[in-house]
């Protein structure tokens, strides 16, 4: 066969056909029952082995990771591929308009590309193995549940099922199709509570202690926007006070950090519970924080296989293969923790997670194609 001879296999039409079916199938986080339902009978239509963990009940969802094993030739590499069926709101009741040569929201929803583009362009890319008997390496797919809210899908997978892969291809990335997310940041979440104490503000104010007074304490010392060009802070959640005639007794505070470096987040968090209690202390109250970590960063070297193996296949395919240290979290972050090298691939989305959100068609094809080629390209 031809260089080109998998791109002439691609359904444009049918591929598009497939992602304008699944976008409007609604389906945010923890709600993906009918999506996942779509994808069972795809892949049950294919004579596909697609199963559902028990991920559903772990996490109070109505639906678990779906499992699809792609028996191919032993004699090349297995890999692993993943997309995930959640999205972010406003995600219900998507109508997805064509405009020239781009696929957008009508403009009162997202368009769910993040990541309806890399679902479709797996299992668009099986359909055409299936349908064709292409040659192909041994492939385990898998589509997690509720990665937009802490990546919740991957964190209960079985790390059992990530065994005996060679490689990992998450596509879930920004960027330009070609794009290696090479490095991806670890990430802390954290609760404080500020506790001062109630009294009648127009009565006796002298009794209360203001936690709304303690909190701007500690908010104005606090860093956040970025820190350095491996860290980033925010504080996002804000919640006290329940009239005007009352001292608050009680603030609480949401927010988080994300670094490349373990250390800096360590660092971060000292410095944080030093001026927590440096505050409470001066307002002889009291406060309280509590962290929880929910992912850790990733690296890997432009020099290990896994790059050169999907530098490969960008050469291939004709796109050229670019580098990001992402700002973000992803399924690759756990699947990287879990032992297993995977990268985040871009796959050409545009303005996710906005009502302008969009994809070009050329790019729609083109990942299928990537996938294509990764499933059958032959090891050297």
């Amino acid at each position: 066969m031809q260089k080109d001879g998998l791109r002439r296999l691609i359904n444009r039409e049918r591929t598009v056909d497939l992602f304008l079916e699944l976008v409007q199938i609604d389906s945010v986080s923890k709600e993906e029952r009918k999506l996942a339902d779509r994808i069972i009978g795809l892949a049950g239509s294919l004579n596909l082995d697609i199963r559902e963990d028990g991920t559903a009940e772990k996490i109070g969802g109505d639906a678990g990771n779906l499992i699809i094993s792609v028996p191919g030739d032993e004699g090349q590499a297995a890999i692993l591929l993943s997309a995930h069926l959640d999205r972010v709101e406003p995600g219900r009741g998507i109508k997805p308009v064509i405009k020239g040569e781009y696929i957008e929201s009508s403009g009162d929803t997202i368009l769910g590309a993040d990541d309806l583009i890399g679902v479709t362009a797996i299992m668009e890319a099986v359909r055409i193995i299936k349908e064709n008997q292409l040659e192909h390496r041994p492939t385990k797919i898998i589509f997690s549940v509720a990665e937009e809210i802490g990546l919740l899908g991957a964190k209960n997978l079985e790390p059992e099922e990530l065994k005996g892969f060679k490689y990992g291809f998450v596509l879930d990335g920004d960027g330009k199709i070609g794009t290696i997310i090479n490095q991806g940041p670890g990430q802390i979440r954290y609760n404080m509570e500020i506790r001062g104490r109630a009294a009648h503000a127009g009565m006796e104010p002298e009794r209360g202690i203001n936690a709304i007074k303690m909190a701007s304490a500690i908010i104005s010392r606090l860093k956040t926007g970025r820190i350095d060009e491996e860290t980033t802070a925010n504080i996002g959640v804000i919640r006290g006070g329940m009239a005007t005639n009352i001292v608050p007794d009680l603030v609480e505070l949401e927010g988080e950090v994300r670094s490349h470096s373990q250390d800096k987040i360590t660092a971060y968090q000292e410095e944080m519970m030093e001026i927590i209690e440096g505050v409470s202390r001066k307002y002889q109250a009291d406060a309280s924080c509590e962290f929880e970590r929910l992912y850790d960063g990733f690296a890997i070297s432009p020099g290990d296989g896994i790059i050169k193996f999907i530098e490969e296949v960008n050469r291939v395919i004709g796109v050229e293969s670019f580098f990001m240290k992402s700002g973000g979290g992803s399924d690759a972050n756990i699947f990287n923790a879990m032992g297993l090298p995977t990268l985040n691939l871009g796959v050409g989305m545009e303005n996710v997670h906005s009502r302008e959100e969009r994809v070009k068609i050329d790019n729609l094809e083109l990942m299928v194609f990537l996938v294509l080629k990764i499933l059958t390209i032959k090891d050297s």
